[in-house]
């Protein structure tokens, strides 16, 4: 048990539970940054709450955020090491639980990892915790010595006294550091004195993720443990009609099945292939509703009526473009569309749970650690002081295992019937494909208006499909009902996802069509689908008028710098003005998301109708640069994400239930398919963007239009793998 934890205040239950819903889809909201005032005790070898220092020197530095891949857990140490101005040889990390963090009022802050906002939404405070530890170490030596801390300074976790010659190290004075009262003011250093920051630093977890040290969700291992697996119904929203597990029971090491909520059944057995097994001798009969009527044909229908309704919501307006549209010389007319898409996470749900009369704990990989625990509180029935989850390493993420927790709380459901046992729960490739949260399905139309010159003088765009907010977060909704999210990378200037064209006369709206599979904050989120429509339009209204689609973007962007200086860089670093290679055509793309700039340049050929992307140069300004080498991966890795999408990404639906199941229908990249990419980072300072998300977006609307210069055909609904490339 956490003795910690359960000396916890009961803070209301349900008050915690709306809260969290309110950050569910990544978004924070506001808190005092604590180290200054703590609310409890300090742990043992603690300076405070985000570092620990060891006798030995070693420095324990506490990350909130979630490892997936993505760096957070080096990226966040050396923010916070810059400040601390320790001996970085000598750092680790740690995850804080999220009843820890609520025990002492959320000391560590949002413990979501999600929209890239990892570093962007947390470098102040984290920072903060690393610069007020420095002061109370230099303080409490300082008073060993019986000397003024201002005439002290640390480097490398060594604390000097010029005057004297004395010096001492971090952990000989932790322990008395501790006793030090926090500073009351902190000033942090200049981002040109920055030792740490912005260099290419080895990652913490390499070492343990090469020699397989590295334990995810589904190596963990408790003494008589049990195993779990799972069948829900196939069809989102269906029920559990009925089940017969006569035959299930009998096979060895069964020791029950377990109703799971309305809609599944589980087989708890000694091991997981004794429970797999078992479970698919379950004879169940599934009641899909009206859901079950629903297929692929029938969605596509609904929303190309949503591109002509009435209502919709408005997400960016200036001026009058049903006026510019209605006296244009002319007009240009185009619609694409967006599939249903799977995170396809490498490693399937699974927790681990323990469940008795007083205490329920859980173990699991999440992308938000109190979205977790939400789960496990409610699904337990005890108070939230008597919960608590452990953060383990993600085996892929994508916005999966964030927003929503289904599979917690099934694992604590199954846990209940098994009290004082450790129970693991893993969901098989299948169960994980057609129980995912899909990236929302969207068609879009786009009108825009040319006047006898040739220019841009107005556009209408509509959206019409999914909302991801109004699926899972309703009360995340504006006011009037509109799904902020749906504009991503259109909004208008001063935004997070700023458009980056100035047009006279613009209209962006979204008309909702909800279906009952569930969404999710897929990687990139919106700024996927938006990037196609906007970037490949943008080329057909280039070749429409007998422009460069460079130069023809160009005059739209002399309003936005950061977004013409992303997209410069990559047309000149693959020789937009130099006629490619033989056989060799080329495409761009650019959009602002999660507070970066970023661009992409793509050159492709197809032969007899077979593509192949051989290059692509992306640039990125997320203002400021943490972990350049970690960008660069981050950049690289979007792009195995972001063209897996764009050639084979769909998922598909009949008679409700989605099609695809494994991945031998649903593709991912091949390692023989990936291009050279080559990633110009260029921070500009004075802001926060994020770079695990942005660059995905510019990766299909590159290679689109890439594939028309090479072909002629303008693709205009993805995935690539439906259309024939060959040339009439």
């Amino acid at each position: 048990m956490n003795k910690l934890f359960s000396q916890a205040p009961s803070p209301s239950r349900r008050g915690f539970l709306a809260g969290v819903a309110a950050v569910a889809g990544g978004a924070s909201f506001g808190f005092h940054i604590p180290f200054a005032d703590a609310a409890e005790p300090a742990f043992p070898d603690e300076v405070n709450a985000w570092v620990v220092v060891k006798p030995d020197d070693t420095v324990v530095i506490r990350i909130a955020r979630s490892e997936m891949g993505q760096g957070t857990l080096t990226g966040l140490a050396q923010m916070v090491a810059e400040e601390l101005e320790c001996d970085w040889s000598k750092v680790t990390t740690e995850y804080p639980t999220p009843g820890e963090n609520l025990k002492r009022k959320r000391v560590w802050g949002a413990m979501a990892t999600g929209g890239s906002r990892g570093i962007r939404e947390s470098h102040q405070y984290v920072r903060e915790g690393g610069a007020a530890a420095r002061e109370m170490l230099i303080a409490a030596a300082a008073k060993g010595w019986g000397v003024k801390p201002s005439e002290c300074k640390a480097e490398n976790s060594v604390i000097t006294h010029a005057a004297s010659g004395r010096s001492t190290t971090y952990g000989k004075v932790a322990a008395e550091a501790a006793k030090m009262e926090p500073p009351k003011e902190i000033r942090l250093k200049d981002p040109k004195d920055w030792g740490v920051i912005g260099k290419s630093l080895l990652r913490l977890d390499t070492k343990p993720k090469t020699d397989g040290s590295q334990v995810y969700g589904m190596d963990l291992s408790f003494p008589n443990m049990l195993n779990a697996a799972i069948k829900d119904c196939p069809v989102h929203g269906g029920t559990l009609k009925s089940v017969n597990s006569a035959d299930a029971e009998k096979e060895p090491g069964v020791r029950g099945v377990v109703r799971v909520g309305d809609s599944g059944v589980a087989v708890v057995a000694d091991t997981f292939w004794q429970a797999k097994l078992a479970a698919d001798l379950l004879e169940i009969e599934w009641d899909p509703g009206k859901n079950g009527e629903v297929s692929s044909a029938s969605l596509a229908e609904w929303l190309k009526e949503g591109l002509d309704a009435k209502e919709a919501f408005v997400g960016n307006k200036n001026g009058d473009a049903a006026k510019a549209l209605g006296s244009a010389a002319r007009v240009v007319e185009a619609t694409y569309s967006y599939p249903l898409q799977n995170h396809a996470c490498m490693e399937p749900m699974n927790a681990t749970a323990i469940w008795t009369e007083d205490r329920c704990e859980v173990w699991t990989p999440t992308q938000n650690g109190e979205g977790a625990l939400a789960a496990t509180i409610a699904a337990s029935g005890h108070d939230a002081s008597k919960c608590d989850v452990h953060k383990v390493h993600l085996g892929g993420g994508f916005g999966r295992r964030g927003a929503t927790h289904d599979w917690v709380t099934q694992v604590v459901e199954i846990a209940k019937k098994f009290p004082g046992r450790h129970v693991k729960l893993i969901w098989t490739r299948e169960e994980d494909m057609i129980h995912g949260r899909f990236h929302p399905i969207t068609q879009c139309r786009m009108r825009a208006a040319l006047n006898d010159k040739g220019e841009l003088t107005g556009m209408h765009m509509r959206i019409s499909g999914q909302s991801i907010v109004a699926a899972i977060v309703p009360g995340r909704l504006a006011e009037d009902g509109k799904d902020p999210f749906v504009f991503q990378g259109l909004m208008a200037s001063g935004k997070e996802f700023e458009i980056g064209y100035t047009i006279p006369n613009l209209l962006i709206d979204h008309a909702m069509r909800n279906p009952h599979l569930t969404p999710g904050f897929w990687r990139g989120v919106n700024t996927n689908p938006n990037a196609i429509y906007l970037e490949c339009f943008m080329d057909e209204l280039a070749h429409a008028t007998g422009q460069d689609p460079l130069a023809f973007r160009l005059k739209l962007m002399e309003n936005h710098p950061k977004h013409r200086a992303v997209l410069q860089a990559v047309a000149d670093k693959i020789g937009w003005d130099k006629p490619a290679p033989k056989g060799i055509y080329r495409g761009l793309a650019q959009v602002m998301g999660f507070g970066a700039y970023v661009a992409g340049a793509a050159e492709v050929s197809v032969t007899d109708g077979e593509l192949k992307v051989h290059r692509i140069v992306a640039a990125t300004d997320p203002g400021y640069a943490v972990n350049p080498q970690q960008i660069e991966a981050q950049v690289e890795g979007s792009f195995v994400y972001g063209l897996s999408a764009a050639l084979y990404g769909e998922m598909t639906v009949e008679k409700g239930r989605v099609v695809e199941e494994n991945f031998n229908t649903y593709r991912v990249m091949k390692l023989a398919e990936m291009p050279k990419v080559e990633s110009i980072l260029m921070p500009s300072g004075g802001f926060w963007g994020g770079v695990g998300e942005p660059t995905i977006a510019v990766a299909a609307p590159a290679v689109l239009n890439a594939v028309f210069a090479a072909t002629g055909k303008r693709v205009r609904n993805i995935p690539l793998k439906n259309t024939d490339l060959k040339q009439a």
